[in-house]
């Protein structure tokens, strides 16, 4: 049995100022094919770094070897889930002025004895919502008489995405704009903007100066072809009484097929890159937005090998 492995040089900035160089360093990779952006994030997790603004590989070479794994056989590196949406319960407020979810019983458990055979029950629910509860998805659709719906949308554009996390939580600037974006891989991503907007859910001060994304960002996302744009805010435009209901944001990122997902929650759990995204919504027709369980997959690499320095080998080698 084969185990691959990736061997690069490092050159890792911190946000918080400082950097890290390495040479030589090895991780196990799951395939062949494991992007860089999937070797970073290994890389980092192994290293247990903190506060990584930026990590730039070069000489990146994946070869695979014999496996000197135990007799249970290899162990390939595994993937930690990271929960990214707010969990819906009747009653709750989403965005300030629509309805909120009203969940009551369809079928209860007692009624459902008299249907079935003895011992056997269940329960059927019936909830009444918006589309816009809890964390939600935008198709086309919601912004579009003639845009795709949530019935349209191609499963690669929700699903399995690798992701790339945009920081500027703390920054002290509501509006995400082009300075905040230049210089991040974007293409085919799902771009995950992390504004610490999700500390104040279901608070009043939730949709008070919350983070939004600048129209000049938006158009940066769609040149740079992103794929998915998520905040965890209440809105990814500025909803301020201000700005007068523009919504450039939206306007321009699903004029282009991009979907929108907004409410995130939970994206410090995410390293900037390396990670897959999926937010999916049910398949339903002629409707614009739908609540989805967002979450990524996070690769984690196996312990320290103390016999080999910079390597991170699969466990048992």
């Amino acid at each position: 049995m084969l185990q691959y492995r990736a061997e690069f040089d490092a050159t890792v900035t911190f946000s918080n100022g400082g950097g890290l160089q390495t040479q030589g360093f090895r991780v196990d990779v799951p395939h062949a094919d494991t992007t860089e952006a999937e070797i970073s994030a290994l890389f980092v997790t192994a290293c247990r770094l903190l506060m990584v603004d930026r990590v730039t590989l070069s000489g990146v070479r994946i070869f695979a070897e014999p496996h000197l794994g135990t007799p249970g056989g290899p162990s390939e590196p595994g993937r930690r889930w990271v929960e990214l949406s707010h969990v819906i319960s009747a009653g709750m407020t989403t965005y300030p002025g629509l309805p909120a979810p009203e969940i009551t019983p369809f079928l209860t458990r007692e009624a459902s004895r008299g249907v079935y055979a003895p011992g056997t029950e269940f329960a059927i629910d019936r909830i009444t919502l918006v589309g816009n509860t809890g964390t939600y998805l935008d198709s086309p659709f919601h912004r579009y008489g003639d845009g795709t719906d949530l019935a349209g949308i191609p499963l690669e554009r929700l699903a399995d995405l690798p992701a790339v996390v945009v920081r500027t939580i703390g920054g002290g600037v509501r509006g995400v704009g082009v300075d905040a974006l230049e210089g991040v891989n974007v293409a085919g991503r799902a771009v995950l903007l992390h504004t610490g907007g999700d500390a104040h859910w279901s608070t009043p001060g939730y949709a008070v100066d919350a983070p939004y994304l600048t129209g000049a960002g938006a158009q940066w996302l769609i040149d740079h072809g992103a794929a998915l744009v998520g905040i965890d805010a209440v809105n990814i435009d500025d909803s301020s009484p201000a700005a007068g209901g523009a919504r450039p944001a939206h306007t321009l990122l699903l004029a282009a097929g991009i979907p929108i997902v907004e409410h995130l929650t939970g994206l410090e759990g995410l390293p900037p890159t390396g990670a897959r995204f999926t937010a999916a919504p049910p398949r339903v027709a002629a409707f614009g937005t739908f609540p989805v369980r967002a979450y990524a997959s996070v690769p984690v690499a196996g312990p320290h090998d103390p016999g080999s320095a910079g390597r991170l080998p699969a466990s048992g080698a």
